[in-house]
């Protein structure tokens, strides 16, 4: 498979949940493939609404990679198959059937503020990893 040098994932900077996934996937990219984009930034809204999404109310995380989009579960999957091992070992997920898996995440997904919390302000990265933001 040609995975692109470089990758997007959209995120909530807002949602707690989201805010920690981005921080852990910072820590965890030793080989800097990922750059984050908060849905709330202007780099952000724009990727949201080219690919058919409101920013305003998105449901879902994305994994943009050159002209392939991945969204809900299967984001969450490719995000933590490029993170390398142990974090691969997620790809077990992929047994389930998509429509499963997606059923659960957009059900987190629609109730993260309640479940995890919502920041009065995005979040933002330490400044070792400031380059990583678009």
């Amino acid at each position: 498979m040609n995975v692109p040098p470089c990758a997007i994932v959209l995120f909530d900077a807002e949602c707690v949940l989201c805010s920690a996934n981005a921080q852990f996937i910072l820590k965890h990219d030793r080989k800097r493939h990922f750059r984050l984009a908060s849905m709330q930034g202007e780099t952000g809204m724009a990727l949201y609404r080219k690919h058919g999404m409101d920013p305003s109310d998105p449901d879902t995380i994305l994994l943009i990679e050159g002209d392939r989009v991945l969204r809900n579960s299967d984001a969450v999957l490719g995000i933590y198959h490029r993170l390398g091992w142990p974090w691969r070992i997620t790809d077990v997920a992929r047994l389930v059937p998509r429509a499963l898996r997606d059923a659960v995440y957009l059900w987190v997904a629609r109730n993260r503020y309640r479940l995890f919390g919502k920041r009065e302000t995005c979040w933002l990265p330490n400044l070792e990893y400031r380059d990583r933001l678009l």
